[in-house]
C-alpha cells in the first residue's frame, strides 16, 4: 500500500443521510486516511439502501486506489449528482475497500452515532 494511505475499521456506528432520509447505517464501516486529506468513511454496500443510488457514467482514476465509479443519490430534496463513489476493482494495496461506498460530506451527511 502507498505509505500515505491507511485503512482501519471505523470506530462506532456510522450513518449517511440525504434530504432527511437515512441511506444507511453501519458498524462495519472502514476509515481511509490518505496523506493530509480528511478521513473518508467507506460503508459496506450491504448496509446502504442501494435503491437511493444510481450509477453514473462519471469516473476518476487514482494512481494508488484505481478507478472510482460514481453514483447519484436520490432524496426527497432532489437528486445529488455524483455524491458517492466506489472502487469496484481497487488496487491490491487497498483491496479492503472493495464492496464499499463513500460519500462526499459536503453533499450528504456522514456522521458517527
Amino acid at each position: 500500500m502507498a505509505d500515505h494511505i491507511r485503512i482501519r475499521k471505523a470506530t462506532g456506528k456510522w450513518v449517511v443521510r440525504a434530504g432527511g432520509a437515512v441511506l444507511g447505517e453501519s458498524d462495519r464501516a472502514l476509515e481511509l486516511t490518505e496523506g493530509d486529506y480528511p478521513p473518508v468513511i467507506y460503508f459496506p454496500r450491504e448496509d446502504i439502501g442501494m435503491a437511493f443510488l444510481e450509477k453514473t457514467t462519471s469516473s476518476t482514476t487514482c494512481p494508488w486506489k484505481g478507478v472510482a465509479s460514481y453514483f447519484t443519490v436520490s432524496s426527497a430534496a432532489g437528486d445529488i449528482p455524483d455524491a458517492a463513489w466506489s472502487y469496484e476493482e481497487p488496487s491490491e494495496a487497498v483491496a479492503a475497500i472493495k464492496g464499499h461506498i463513500a460519500f462526499y460530506t459536503n453533499r450528504v451527511t456522514v456522521e458517527r452515532l
